[in-house]
């Protein structure tokens, strides 16, 4: 009996199932029908009137500031005017181009017209030489004349405007329709860059404008103009090379860092882009816009320079080569160009460095003219060209320092030693002239290592060099940093050539002892960079510690978090090949040699006969200096290039900062301590303006003498 029960019971929940799922399938077919044939025709015209379109948010470009956060690089939002095709009538068209134009007309802004011909009087736009081409192309009689071209497309987009002006205007649109296409996913670009007025009233009346959207795009702004301009480079828009080769993380229309910081730290300025999904109907009329994913702003990256002492560099660098080209000093010099570097003695950091002449970064940002272009790339003293790090050059005598740290340390010679300056150093076939000699026919006589550097002797430093020999020399000239890559945060650094037996070896050419003479006072092989230059000043000022040069304070994230140093030294060391075989040998400095060579830097500007001591003898801070006049060969009219240097650190005692300033053809390193000497006085807090009274004065007296 209880059998019996069961398979009832498990009959009738059979049934039951059986039953629903019946009227499940019964309850579908109905919806299907529904959907399908009563109301199918009105769910296909919603459908038909839908548009779905992707469209990117951009990111912000992160800042670039100086080390106290004053902006010197920024973004602003440019915006563009686009047209979709949409599905509206010839006619709509026609009046929805019109009311465009006559809003952006409103607010004189341009717009994309490209239509060949124009009227009041009708003339083509075009050259003979294309026109029968360009004639066949539309199928236009070769005879016509413009006016009856002009009526031809009048006819052909079917504009019913009797106004030959209004017929001009649409047709400048429509034209560029035909020739550039668009499509309800890809956007005819109609005017750029228009004014927030428009903006608003197109976005207030957006139903009065089928099609149309406001796109941004962010410009790169150099808020300073061309302060800095070798340091931060410039972000124009991609070009197709680098296009091909990045495709998978840019767009064709985006910027992208080309030079400077700009093009070093791409990966963190530029951001991540987002997205969002923008419904429309089919004439164009916006009905929902969700974001899927939040664009994020670049990082900004903070520099170490000052800019205000940036700017004073800058000048001083100008005006001290436009003087030296003038004549202010006494002789003419065709003085090309120059740099400078301001450091900050005791952890490397940057705080201003200027190459001259400079270039405006905001030109290549906004698209530079082939006339500006032009100016820069022909010019022969190289604006482009950023040459604290790009240039190598012959240091002469601020080299001494080298030879006379090598030759106390190796033991070559002492801090007592007196070696007597003859005028002439007769040695392997050659006579070896100090300059002393070449002046004034006569030698410097006897002085010792402090005295050899007050009075740079020649003859000094030929005899320890040649004492001690090549080897040795170059040992402590990479130790200071001579010959190598600083591993600063920029691109394009060149590392300079430092006169040894392996780089003679490299180019296929044997040592001979005359080369170990031409090293000594920095001739010869030796090349090397203003940036080199001051870092080697910088060690002798700090007491011999080595320092790593850097341009980067550090990198802040849109969240507010900070890249740390030893990522930041990894990316650039990657993206600059640097290698750590290129560590010079690890040497401690004789503290007392140090200072014997920093007393005869003192007495470069504050002994009588130190050879800057006219420019630094009312300066009311104690200043270690050495001046350097470096042959380079002849010009083109057979007259000799020298270049002009001079390197310092202040405050003699305690030293803070050191000074590099370098003139291609600058005659005289004694000159270019001016620049040296108004650069000191700004970072230190005195009155440039008297400073430069004073210069004006110190060159009356020079020249009446």
């Amino acid at each position: 009996m209880a059998k019996g029960i069961n398979k009832r019971n498990i009959n009738f929940r059979y049934n039951i199932v059986t039953i629903f799922t019946y009227i499940i399938g019964i309850i579908l077919i109905i919806q299907l029908f529904n959907l399908q044939i009563i109301h199918g025709s009105e769910y296909r015209e919603q459908s038909n009137t839908r548009l779905t379109r992707e469209s990117v948010l951009e990111a912000a470009r992160g800042e670039i500031l100086d080390r106290s956060g004053n902006l010197l690089v920024t973004s602003s939002q440019k915006f563009n005017l686009e047209l979709y095709k949409t599905k509206i009538d010839n006619a709509t068209l026609n009046n929805t181009i019109l009311k465009i134009i006559n809003v952006l007309d409103k607010y004189s802004v341009s717009y994309t017209d490209s239509f060949p011909i124009s009227i009041d009087p009708f003339e083509f736009k075009i050259s003979d030489d294309n026109l029968k081409s360009w004639k066949k192309n539309y199928n236009i009689d070769e005879n016509a004349t413009a006016e009856e071209t002009f009526y031809k497309f009048k006819d052909k987009y079917k504009i019913e405007n009797e106004d030959i002006t209004e017929v001009r205007k649409i047709l400048s649109i429509r034209y560029a329709i035909a020739k550039e296409g668009y499509s309800s996913t890809k956007a005819l670009t109609i005017a750029k860059d228009i004014p927030r007025e428009a903006v608003a009233e197109f976005s207030e009346d957006g139903d009065k404008f089928p099609g149309i959207n406001i796109s941004v795009q962010p410009v790169r702004q150099y808020t300073q103009g061309t302060l800095a301009s070798h340091i931060l480079g410039y972000a124009s828009k991609i070009s197709d090379t680098e296009y091909k080769e990045k495709k998978d993380e840019y767009n064709q229309n985006d910027i992208i860092g080309k030079t400077g910081i700009e093009f070093l730290f791409e990966k963190y300025l530029r951001g991540k882009k987002g997205t969002k999904q923008i419904d429309m109907a089919v004439d164009g009329t916006i009905t929902a816009e969700v974001v899927d994913k939040e664009a994020i702003a670049g990082s900004d990256i903070v520099l170490t320079i000052d800019s205000k002492l940036q700017k004073i560099a800058e000048e001083a660098l100008k005006n001290n080569i436009e003087k030296i080209k003038s004549g202010g000093f006494g002789k003419v010099y065709d003085a090309k160009g120059g740099s400078c570097v301001v450091m900050n003695v005791k952890n490397g950091e940057i705080l201003a460095m200027a190459s001259y002449p400079d270039y405006n970064p905001q030109s290549f940002a906004d698209g530079i003219s082939a006339e500006e272009w032009k100016s820069y790339s022909e010019n022969v003293s190289y604006p482009l060209l950023n040459k604290t790090i790009q240039s190598a050059y012959e240091p002469g005598s601020i080299f001494k320092m080298v030879t006379a740290m090598a030759g106390l340390e190796s033991g070559n010679i002492t801090l007592s030693e007196r070696i007597n300056d003859v005028g002439v150093y007769k040695k392997y076939g050659t006579d070896w002239k100090c300059w002393y000699y070449t002046d004034y026919h006569r030698g410097h006589g006897y002085l010792n290592v402090v005295g050899a550097i007050e009075k740079s002797c020649n003859f000094f430093f030929y005899e320890t060099a040649d004492r001690m020999g090549i080897d040795t020399l170059a040992k402590y000239a990479k130790f200071f940093g001579l010959g190598v890559k600083t591993g600063i945060e920029l691109p394009g650094e060149v590392s300079g050539t430092l006169a040894s037996k392996e780089y003679t070896k490299s180019i296929d050419r044997s040592w001979n002892p005359g080369d170990t003479i031409n090293a000594a006072i920095g001739q010869g092989y030796n090349k090397f960079t203003p940036l080199q230059m001051t870092k080697y000043i910088s060690i002798i000022a700090n007491g011999g510690n080595n320092i790593n040069v850097s341009i980067i304070k550090n990198i802040q994230n849109a969240d507010g978090t900070t890249v740390s140093k030893d990522e930041i030294n990894k990316f650039v060391n990657e993206k600059l090949g640097i290698s750590s075989e290129e560590n010079a040998e690890d040497i401690t400095l004789n503290s007392e040699y140090l200072n014997a060579v920093k007393e005869g830097m003192k007495s470069v500007t504050s002994g009588e006969s130190g050879t800057a001591y006219v420019r630094f003898k009312n300066f009311n801070i104690e200043v270690g200096g050495k001046t350097g006049s470096a042959e380079a060969g002849q010009d083109s009219n057979g007259n000799d290039i020298v270049n002009a240097w001079f390197a310092a650190f202040a405050p003699y005692d305690d030293p803070e900062i050191a000074v590099v300033v370098m003139v291609e053809n600058g005659g005289h390193g004694n000159y270019t301590a001016e620049a040296v000497r108004d650069i000191m006085a700004e970072y230190f807090g005195m009155n440039t303006q008297n400073v430069s009274e004073s210069m004006q004065a110190i060159s009356y007296v020079e020249s009446i003498r």
